[in-house]
């Protein structure tokens, strides 16, 4: 690769990868050895190795396919993802795992099609406005987001709050890089808001997330454990943690640690200075995805770039504000950190789609570093 900014952008991805493996292992082997489960303590690592493999080959393939034919698809692939949130609710086909319908299984595997849906419907969006010279019409306007509403509702069954409320920031960022105008879609969206809130109270788990993340300690046995036992891990790290392995939280003491709590964990072995420099990995690959955004020679590609860069780093913003306790809890992976096939699958992906873009404006305009 010609240039710096693809090279940096690769190894940061690596580096947050190859952490996020260890941690995996790290907290997966304590809970088989703490709980005396029958299974294998590589279990874990080996399956998030082999996703990580899966993705590797698909990301090539998107690589060659090339992300302007990979955009002109996102209609059809939109469609078909869709078809796969309907099948999370049948008998047999979909998981159901702690109350919510989110997974289809996959010869004993589980997997999640709403972490591809929150960026096909962001580049569904990109494909319509960018195809036409002229600024898209509120009529054209309407019947998008009648299309978006179909698979946003499947995703709030399920029920999957966290993802419904990222794929609508990713939309609103859109409106504004797109400079669609606010009457548009200001109000529309003050009413969706609206109106989500009112279903979401209605929602027997969501006041409880809520009452669980401003007091915890209030409901230890229930939804308050794991934002609790959480703050407890990140404290307790001090300036330089604990050290790798020592964690005392990750014997069973906060659950599942190893997906959105995953954080948490590493904050407690690598302390303050370990977790600023997770963020600041995170910070970096900000910057240089948004520097490939800015020197972008079409349109669509600045779009596609600045989207994913945004959905990247707010999710884990996202993710490492829940793990604080400066956010309720949503669900939501720290991406190519936590362990979760789906996600990991579908940030490679993304990534691949970055460097293609990237490569193109390299050939085009020659190395910028």
């Amino acid at each position: 690769m010609r240039d710096k900014k693809g090279l940096a952008l690769l190894l940061c991805v690596s580096l947050l990868f190859i952490m996020g493996l260890l941690m995996v292992f790290n907290t997966t082997a304590a809970e088989v050895l703490d709980r005396a489960i029958d299974r294998d303590i590589h279990y874990a690592f080996v399956r998030q190795l082999l996703y990580a493999v899966v993705g590797f080959l698909c990301a090539l393939g998107v690589w060659f396919i090339g992300y302007q034919t990979l955009l002109k698809m996102s209609g059809p692939l939109l469609i078909f993802f869709s078809f796969l949130l309907v099948l999370v609710f049948l008998p047999k086909v979909g998981l159901q795992i702690n109350g919510a319908h989110r997974w289809i299984n996959v010869f004993g595997n589980s997997f999640q099609p709403s972490e591809f849906v929150k960026y096909l419907i962001p580049m569904y969006y990109v494909q319509k406005v960018t195809m036409s010279a002229e600024p898209i019409k509120f009529s054209a306007f309407l019947r998008l987001m009648g299309l978006f509403i179909i698979p946003m509702g499947l995703i709030l069954l399920e029920p999957d709050n966290g993802t419904v409320f990222i794929i609508g920031c990713s939309l609103m960022v859109l409106f504004l890089l797109t400079r669609l105008r606010w009457t548009y879609w200001l109000l529309p969206f003050l009413a969706a808001v609206f109106l989500g809130g009112l279903v979401a109270s209605q929602m027997q788990h969501v006041p409880d997330r809520i009452r669980s993340f401003m007091h915890p300690e209030a409901d230890l046995l229930g939804k308050g454990h794991q934002p609790y036992q959480s703050k407890i891990a990140t404290g307790s790290g001090g300036l330089l943690g604990k050290g790798l392995g020592e964690s005392l939280q990750k014997m069973n003491y906060l659950p599942e640690a190893r997906s959105d709590y995953i954080a948490a964990i590493f904050a407690e072995e690598f302390g303050f200075v370990g977790i600023c420099l997770m963020i600041l990995v995170y910070m970096v690959i900000g910057f240089l995805g948004f520097s490939i955004a800015m020197s972008c020679s079409h349109l669509s590609s600045f779009y596609l770039v600045s989207l994913f860069v945004f959905l990247i780093c707010f999710q884990a913003f996202l993710n490492l504000g829940v793990v604080s306790g400066l956010l309720p809890s949503k669900g939501i992976n720290l991406p190519f950190f936590s362990q979760g096939g789906s996600c990991l699958l579908s940030h490679f992906i993304v990534i691949s789609l970055i460097l293609n873009i990237h490569k193109e404006n390299v050939q085009s305009y020659g190395p910028t570093i």
